[in-house]
C-alpha cells in the first residue's frame, strides 16, 4: 500500500502544480466574455489547433453516464447486502471503499463548482456566462469510476476471460473519455491534465486500499 499511496502522493503533487501554474502563469484574458486563463499561449495553441467538436462532446456525455451506471450496479449490490444482512457492517468492505470513493467524487465536484480555476474555452448553448471547467469533471468521472470498477471485477466475476475482457473495455472506455473530451473543445488542455492527476491519485489509493483488504498488504 505504501508504494501506491506515494504514486498518490505524486500524482496529487502535480495536480496541484497544474492548479499553481494555471493561476498564476501567463494569464490573460484568451477565454469567452475575457476570462482570464493560466498557461495562456500552451491552452489557445492546443484549443485552437483541435478546434471545438460537439460530437465528442456528446460522446463523453453519453460515457459520463454510462460510467454512472456502472457505478449504480455496485451500489445495488451493495444495497442488496444490506438488506439481507441487516447490518451496514456486514456489506463487503470493498464495496464500501467503493462508495466511499464516490462519496468523495462528488465532494470534489461540489468543491470545484465553488472554487474555480478555469472557466470553459467556449460558451455552452443556453449559457450566458463561461462555466467553470478545471478539472475536468467527466475526466475524473471516466477516469475514478471505470478503473475503479475494472479493479472490482475480479471479487464478482468467476470468469477470469470475462473479467479480462471487462477490464480490458474499461481501459478503453477511460482513453475515449479523456481523448474525446480533449477533442471536443469545450476543456482547455489543462483542465484534462489536472483530471487525469487528480484521478490517478484517487485509484492509487483506492488500489492500495483493496491490496489492504485481500490481506495482500499488512499496513
Amino acid at each position: 500500500m505504501r508504494k501506491k499511496v506515494g504514486k498518490a502522493c505524486i500524482s496529487f503533487a502535480l495536480f496541484i502544480l497544474v492548479i499553481a501554474l494555471v493561476t498564476c502563469v501567463d494569464l490573460a484574458p484568451v477565454g469567452p466574455a475575457n476570462t482570464s486563463i493560466g498557461l495562456s499561449h500552451l491552452n489557445k495553441a492546443v484549443h485552437d489547433l483541435i478546434g471545438v467538436h460537439m460530437f465528442w462532446y456528446q460522446v463523453t456525455n453519453l460515457l459520463g453516464f454510462w460510467a454512472i451506471l456502472c457505478g449504480a450496479v455496485f451500489a445495488c449490490i451493495g444495497l442488496k447486502q444490506l438488506i439481507e444482512r441487516k447490518s451496514l457492517k456486514q456489506v463487503d468492505a470493498k464495496i464500501l471503499a467503493l462508495g466511499g470513493l464516490f462519496v468523495l467524487l462528488g465532494v470534489i465536484y461540489v468543491l470545484f463548482e465553488k472554487v474555480v480555476v478555469n472557466c470553459r474555452p467556449v460558451l455552452m448553448e443556453g449559457e450566458t456566462v463561461p462555466e467553470a471547467s478545471f478539472p475536468s469533471s467527466h475526466t475524473v468521472l471516466a477516469f475514478v469510476i471505470f478503473g475503479a470498477i475494472a479493479m472490482m471485477l475480479k471479487d464478482y466475476l468467476q470468469d477470469k476471460r470475462l473479467v479480462s475482457m471487462l477490464q480490458n473495455a474499461c481501459l478503453v472506455l477511460i482513453l475515449v473519455s479523456v481523448i474525446g473530451r480533449l477533442i471536443s473543445g469545450v476543456h482547455w488542455f489543462t483542465d484534462i491534465l489536472g483530471g487525469i492527476f487528480l484521478s490517478y491519485a484517487l485509484l492509487m489509493v483506492f488500489s492500495g486500499l483493496l491490496e489492504k483488504l485481500d490481506g495482500k498488504d499488512p499496513m
